[in-house]
């Protein structure tokens, strides 16, 4: 073989080399993407069934349940156009609370509801996550119409 010859297939195993780094590097993204979902999306059908998500809204005033001997807590998330009971077996961040700003990483069980992995709650008395923030501003508007 010449060496131009060599030098063309080092050339077109570097390019396939980066070329497949890529597609892999794409496909382990798409896996691990996380999309936030309101009540609202999720009552829609926009969430999806299969994969982890985020549900953010506001805890309902009244909701929070908790298992006596246990680390579950059940509670309810709502955007005021529609509500999600959510499930979630663990501690909860110091600042949950009741018609407090919450963000729930998890999935859809079979029976309809939310089971969370993670559940994440605001950290001080003015900030809500901006998903949160938004969904609630668009649940608002469309109940005015």
């Amino acid at each position: 073989m010449t060496p131009r010859r060599q030098r063309m297939v080092l050339i077109a195993l570097v390019v396939c080399g980066v070329g497949l780094s890529a597609v892999l590097a794409l496909r382990a993204f798409q896996e691990n993407l996380l999309f936030f979902f309101s009540p609202t999306q999720v009552a829609e059908g926009e969430a999806p069934t299969d994969r982890t998500f985020r549900l953010g809204g506001l805890v309902l005033e009244d909701s929070v349940q908790r298992e006596p001997g246990s680390l579950t807590v059940s509670f309810v998330v709502t955007d005021y156009a529609h509500s999600m009971p959510v499930s979630y077996t663990g501690v909860l961040p110091d600042l949950f609370g009741e018609s407090q700003g919450v963000i729930a990483r998890g999935r859809l069980d079979p029976a309809g509801g939310f089971v969370a992995e993670e559940v994440l709650a605001k950290h001080d008395e003015n900030y809500m996550p901006p998903e949160v923030a938004d969904a609630l501003a668009q649940a608002e508007s469309q109940a005015s119409e």
